[in-house]
């Protein structure tokens, strides 16, 4: 039995490596595409809340920028309350719409369905142009192979405890102890989870090495317009508690 559980081990551990190295692979080979370089007038405000936190950072700062402006009413529960339906360009527009024909719901209902509008995604598509931003296909493939290399971690452990626990011997017919043969799909796993969170990190951020550094640009400023703080921040920034609870 111990042999079956052995074979799951190292089935698991070779394919979810393989497939993380392959997409780190082609993450490193994507072309820069663009200078790599923020915009001549530096970035703006939606594309620095998009570098630093993405989708659910922009939508906190359209609906922290229309609460400041009294055009929506962000309640402590976690509520938005449209009170103007204009909408001055398309990402408020999407955001006004997502509240629903009531003008009315949660924070996160709005945050997912901005996410997955038109507006975010055009936003983020010019800033992985420009080489600031990461591929949104990128980041998740290398997301979902870092997921699957940790998820075969945790099932060679099971599998080593599992064998342990059936009563199999502590040593193997070859004579090598039982424990030896797990360690070594195990060791695989681990070493590539490691290197991934040492090299393939930045490509599961939001924004790119250049991108990054265009972000420690408006960091750079010790006391920015609080809007911007917020987008660089996200909501920690914000000094009224309410809206800090609001957008929890």
């Amino acid at each position: 039995m111990w042999i079956v559980l052995l074979l799951v081990a190292c089935g698991a551990a070779v394919v979810s490596s393989a497939r993380l190295c392959l997409a780190a692979v082609a993450a490193a080979a994507l072309p820069e595409g663009g200078s790599g370089a923020a915009p001549d007038g530096g970035l703006g405000l939606y594309e620095t809340a998009f570098l630093a936190g993405g989708p659910r950072r922009v939508t906190d700062t359209a609906l922290v920028s229309l609460a400041g402006e009294r055009r929506v009413l962000l309640a402590h529960t976690g509520w938005v309350t449209v009170v103007d339906p204009q909408g001055r360009d398309e990402l408020e527009r999407s955001l006004i719409a997502a509240t629903g024909p009531d003008g009315q719901a949660p924070v996160a209902a709005v945050r997912v369905a901005l996410a997955a509008d038109g507006p975010v995604h055009a936003l983020g598509d010019r800033l992985a142009d420009a080489g600031l931003a990461v591929p949104a296909d990128t980041r998740a493939r290398v997301a979902e192979g870092i997921r699957q290399v940790r998820a075969a971690t945790g099932l060679i452990v099971l599998a080593a405890a599992a064998g342990f626990g059936l009563g199999a011997s502590a040593r193997t017919p070859t004579g090598a102890p039982l424990v030896l043969w797990f360690a070594l799909p195990l060791i695989l796993t681990s070493g590539c989870w490691l290197i991934a969170r040492i090299e393939v990190r930045p490509y599961t951020r939001w924004a790119t090495p250049s991108g990054q550094q265009a972000l420690r640009t408006v960091l750079a400023d010790t006391r920015p317009p609080p809007l911007l703080a917020v987008a660089a921040r996200g909501p920690a920034a914000l000094k009224d508690p309410a809206l800090r609870a609001a957008l929890a």
